[in-house]
């Protein structure tokens, strides 16, 4: 079929030759292309948009022919959740806790911690009612049920969300996975050492706990002084090793103490030379070494991981580094868990678990479960994903008995026992456990028949709906020379797209404004046979049914017409043209008066008519038949400038035709020069393209509002100007701001000073300046300086330390002169009253009205909560060194960053300082309106000590100053991440000050520590710690456990 474009323009082809009024039904038929030829199946590659009788590629093809029953249903198989035979079951990734997931799949599969929790007397559990879900509570009960599940649940994975919602953890953020082994086995030994059982009470101890000494020997005496401690885990630094062996020795290598780190020793009473180092006593049942991939990286201030491969043993002999024992202590490996990804705070945690049965290894992968072959370790893909371009390292060859790498951070060993204690007895889940975990493996089958069921009806639905869509698409096409109906092509393409939720046909969006059929819809329809389109009605409903009687004679007869309009335009133009140009060289000798046209009109009507036939063309569905008068929202109106160039640009104001030359109250402009006359042929002409536009004979009056209007504003403006210079002459000086007297330096000739608000004079100026373009100022409005009660609201030292940008001052004569050329609702004046004693001569100032001390301090109080309660704000942050600032503040930085640079703000102008802004143009620089939202500045406003100098309020940086933006509910350890990044200071090695007092609180916001805009706040650095081990542990001690702060295995 051919292309839509093409199909269109052969329906209307027709147009050409014929007029609108001799339009007959074969026309009509041929705009609707009723007679186009049906496509058949397989010669369109999809549905032509063009041809109503098309009926391929809508959908059908899915319905046809035999049809798989899974595509009548998305729901999976049930059976797939269920867990196979002689398989673990997984546990669901919440988000972030893939890390909670591998320990708890490890701690799951230490039989004897597991034979622990069952031990657990569990009151909760043992009288619930089976009728509802059971809710555990404490930790034990949740890890409890937990296990239950994990050993017999018929679900291939289970949900832990109720045990990481106990201990209150963000399942959103992924956590540091060794601090929260550490933390979680401290709190369950917290917990199971209330109990009663001894055997509960010391299991995590005997587990997990193992001892060792920090014994330091005296060179000089050799006195040893041990400090006995207990640890649970083995703390391994992996920088510069390549073994697990190699690591565990330098965790036990002897340290030298000497020089400023000697030792103080009691057997000599004084400090000595000594050495230290760790001594292992006793070592647990199940040995877990963290293997410390996670450090601090000082040149980004954040922590990084380590990707050294380390190779460790699948046997371990640990005997050579026991104190005092000389029998074998044999460990087997029994887990190794994996970090995959190179970020330390992003990345997946998967374990590899030995099964204590069968000795088969398993990795667990949050749901995924995946057997090893061979009884082997395999760490597969996991040494692959830390991979980057940068980091091509070359996996090393391992021995046997030994696997090798980089991705892991924990390696858990088990003791070896005796020949009879080899096999691990089975563990039996506990009664009342059991009962909990049918009672869920009883919601899971009953979970499991339901899905089962849905899937049947979805099949069944899908069945009969086949059955349909074959009945009913062999009854859709309409045959040559019948009867006929048309139908949405979306709804038919809905209808065979979807089996469950099938709208009514809706033909609404259809209609024309005749209520018929629009001719532009018809490439939307689909006309389909009278016996299918009463089938489809009667089963879904809706409408308006649209058949034979549903063509539009109207819509067809107006397009007919505008296609001949735009056929006939160019000819139009040029004899239009040509017909102007005689009339102007003969001077319309004509009797026949002419008519006003707008000269922008005329210049762009061809372009402003090609707009309105392609609106009615293509913009009409609801009206068929807008013409100029009309708002025009077509793209083409929008660019109608955009003509050929002898047309020029049509004005971006005008939309319609001929508007030009209105005015406001819609009659003849009054400007002349913007129209001019044509000859009644040319209008005529026009008419035909613009039936409404305005229309103004040669004879038409201009309108007699506007010529009244003008007149008056020419007196207005006369009035205006005479005004503007008698005011200028009398009050010279404030114009010029010359000779203006300051509270800084009190004019010795008066004792008295008139008070206006800044914003009266500063309309004034503008109103002088350009009289003809503004309204004269009549009033002086000093009540906005006073408060509610009518007192004065700014008092002299105030008015000294910044309150004077909101107003300005008068000498008595100029407010005589104010006085009479305006009116003033109320007198402000400041006065000096010398004091005079024995002893001394003081001088007070008084205000009249006096202060409101009230409204004052009201005022103050909201000054002081806006400067708490700011956002966006700049502070300037100072480094330090030896509590001495980097450089003299006489030292400005000039060479300020675009980042750090601050808007200025100007001070009043003084003694008869002159703006250079007005002297340029005279739409000059503006002062700011005085409001109620102003805020006071709080820079000290000091006098100018040359005239002509304008001084700014801005903060002068210094060199290693910078600006940062910050709000007041910021907290203190925000800002010091802040700082962290621009001063490159760790935020534990930042010590801040504002006006000598220190900073410390990291959780108080900046507007609570009294940190307001424009502070100066001092960075005093720590000495750097040249250690990186020393520096991990820095960080540790300073951000204790900040990860978990909050939650449940903090004790919150």
């Amino acid at each position: 079929m051919a292309p839509r474009l093409q199909l269109e323009k052969a329906a209307w082809r027709w147009a050409e030759t014929v007029k609108p009024e001799d339009i007959t039904h074969e026309h009509i038929a041929l705009a609707y292309r009723i007679a186009l030829t049906a496509c058949k199946r397989g010669t369109c590659r999809r549905n032509c948009k063009g041809n109503p009788n098309c009926l391929v590629g809508i959908g059908e093809q899915s319905w046809l022919g035999e049809i798989d029953e899974n595509t009548f249903h998305n729901i999976d198989d049930p059976n797939s959740e269920r867990r196979d035979k002689n398989t673990f079951v997984g546990l669901t990734n919440l988000g972030a806790t893939c890390y909670v997931n591998t320990f708890l799949q490890v701690w799951f599969h230490n039989l004897e911690l597991r034979r622990a929790l069952y031990r657990f007397q569990n009151s909760r559990a043992e009288g619930h009612n089976m009728d509802s879900d059971y809710e555990p509570r404490t930790i034990c009960e949740h890890l409890q049920y937990l296990f239950a599940l994990l050993q017999n649940s018929n679900r291939r994975y289970i949900d832990p969300s109720g045990l990481v919602k106990a201990l209150g953890l963000d399942t959103g953020q992924q956590q540091d996975a060794q601090e929260f082994s550490k933390l979680f086995l401290s709190l369950l030994e917290d917990t199971l050492s209330k109990q009663k059982d001894p055997y509960l009470q010391n299991v995590i101890q005997q587990q997990f706990c193992g001892q060792f000494s920090y014994v330091t020997v005296c060179n000089k005496c050799g006195r040893e002084s041990p400090l006995p401690s207990r640890f649970y885990e083995l703390e391994l630094n992996i920088q510069g090793h390549k073994n697990l062996t190699e690591c565990i020795t330098e965790f036990l290598k002897e340290e030298k103490l000497d020089g400023d780190n000697r030792y103080y020793c009691e057997s000599c009473q004084s400090k000595q030379n000594a050495t230290r180092r760790i001594k292992l006593q006793s070592l647990p049942r199940t040995l877990n070494f963290q293997l410390m991939r996670f450090v601090f990286d000082r040149q980004s201030s954040h922590k990084k991981k380590l990707n050294t491969f380390i190779s460790f043993p699948e046997v371990l002999e640990m005997a050579p580094f026991l104190e005092g024992k000389d029998e074998k202590c044999t460990y087997e490996l029994s887990a190794v868990l994996i970090h995959r990804g190179v970020s330390a705070y992003s990345g997946h945690y998967i374990a590899h678990v030995r099964d204590a049965h069968t000795n088969d290894w398993y990795k667990f992968n949050d749901e995924e479960i995946e057997k090893m072959e061979g009884k082997k370790l395999q760490l597969g893909i996991e040494e692959d994903i830390a991979e980057t371009a940068k980091s091509q390292t070359r996996k090393p060859k391992c021995s046997k008995g030994y696997h090798c790498s980089r991705n892991a951070y924990m390696l858990v060993y088990k003791l070896q026992m005796g020949e009879e204690n080899q096999t691990e007895a089975s563990i039996q889940v506990p009664a009342v456990l059991q009962k909990l975990v049918e009672q869920d493996n009883k919601k899971f089958e009953e979970w499991c028949n339901e899905m089962s069921d849905m899937r049947k009806q979805s099949v069944d639905k899908g069945k009969a709906k086949h059955e349909e869509v074959k009945e009913l698409y062999e009854l859709l096409p309409a045959e040559d020379d019948q009867s006929y109906e048309f139908v949405p092509v979306e709804w038919l393409k809905k209808w065979l797209d979807d089996s469950t939720a099938i709208k009514e046909i809706d033909n609404s969006n259809f209609l024309c404004s005749h209520g018929k059929l629009h001719p532009d819809k018809v490439g939307e329809a689909k006309r389909i046979s009278p016996k299918a389109a009463d089938l489809l009605f009667g089963r879904y409903g809706g409408g308006p049914r649209l058949d034979r009687s549903s063509l539009c004679r109207d819509c067809v007869a107006q397009r007919c017409r505008v296609l001949r309009l735009k056929n006939q335009l160019n000819e139009d133009y040029r004899e239009c043209l040509q017909t102007n140009r005689v009339d102007v060289r003969v001077g319309m000798l004509s009797d026949e008066p002419g008519f006003w046209i707008g000269k922008a009109s005329l210049r762009s009507w061809r372009q402003l008519a090609l707009d309105q036939l392609e609106e009615d063309e293509e913009k009409t569905k609801h009206n068929n038949s807008k013409v100029n008068g009309e708002k025009s929202s077509s793209p083409g109106a929008k660019d109608g400038g955009k003509g050929d160039s002898e047309e020029g640009d049509v004005s971006e104001e005008m939309k319609n035709f001929n508007e030009d030359i209105l005015c406001y109250h819609g009659g003849l402009s009054i400007l002349e020069s913007d129209r001019r006359v044509v000859s009644a042929e040319v209008w005529n002409k026009l008419r035909m393209y613009f039936p409404n536009a305005p229309e103004f004979t040669q004879e038409h009056e201009p309108c007699q509002h506007c010529t009244r209007l003008e007149r008056e504003g020419k007196e207005n403006e006369a009035l205006n100007r005479m005004m503007a210079n008698e005011q200028k002459s009398s009050l010279l000086n404030l114009f010029q701001e010359k000779n203006r007297p300051t509270l800084q330096k009190w004019p010795q000739e008066t004792d008295v000073l008139y008070i206006v608000p800044l914003y009266f004079v500063d309309e004034w100026k503008k109103f002088i300046r350009r009289p003809a373009k503004g309204n004269p100022v009549s009033s002086v409005g000093n009540s906005i300086l006073l408060c509610p009660h009518g007192g004065f609201m700014f008092t002299y030292d105030s008015m000294l330390q910044g309150d004077a940008q909101h107003i300005a001052l008068l000498w008595p004569a100029e407010w005589e002169v104010i006085n009479k050329m305006f009116l003033v609702d109320q007198s402000i004046s400041i006065r000096r009253i010398p004091e005079t004693t024995q002893e001394n001569s003081n001088v007070r100032y008084q205000t009249h009205p006096d202060l409101c001390q009230e409204c004052r301090e009201g005022f103050i109080f909201q000054q002081q909560r806006d400067m708490r309660e700011y956002a966006q704000a700049t502070v300037y942050v100072r480094k330090v060194i030896d509590k001495k600032t980097m450089i003299k503040e006489s030292a400005p930085e000039f060479s300020v960053s675009g980042s750090d640079m601050e808007e200025e703000r100007e001070e009043p102008k003084i003694d008869g300082e002159k703006d250079p802004d007005f002297s340029q143009t005279e739409g000059g620089a503006k002062r700011q309106k005085l409001n109620e939202n102003v805020s006071v500045c709080t820079a000290p406003t000091t006098a100018a000590t040359k005239s002509g100098i304008r001084r700014s309020t801005r903060h002068r940086k210094l060199r290693g100053e910078k600006a940062l933006i910050v709000s007041a509910n910021q907290t203190l350890k925000e800002l010091k991440i802040q700082i962290m990044h621009a001063f490159s200071v760790a935020p534990f090695d930042q010590n801040l000050s504002i006006d000598g007092r220190c900073l410390t609180d990291d959780s108080a916001t900046l507007g609570s520590l009294g940190v307001i805009p424009e502070s100066i706040i001092c960075l005093k650095a720590d000495e750097p710690i040249a250690d990186y081990a020393a520096m991990d542990d820095v960080y540790q001690v300073c951000m204790p456990e900040e990860g978990f702060k909050g939650t449940g295995l903090l004790g919150h």
